[in-house]
């Protein structure tokens, strides 16, 4: 299932993708309930990943707090699911 919106097209609903002309890394069209938003998150051009360097993740989620975040029209959830 695709989804256009504003001239992007998504895979779906909360299914990020990466954008490589924009200023953010990654977008993601966030929906909860009834409500949608375009959600961009990410810094681009970070060097490592953040997935494999357990020690920088857990830096990250700390500094962050990406326990405390539940909101899915926040760039900061996004951030902590995604790229870390």
């Amino acid at each position: 299932m695709t989804v256009k919106y504003r001239g992007e097209t998504f895979s779906g609903y909360n299914k990020p993708k990466r954008t490589p002309k924009a200023s953010k890394s990654h977008a993601v069209l966030a929906k909860k309930g009834d409500k949608v938003k375009l959600v961009r998150f990410g810094q681009q051009g970070v060097s490592g990943d953040g997935k494999k360097n357990t020690a920088r993740r857990r830096s990250f989620h700390a500094r962050h707090k990406c326990s405390q975040k539940t909101d899915k029209f926040s760039a900061g959830y996004w951030a902590c699911k995604v790229k870390w």
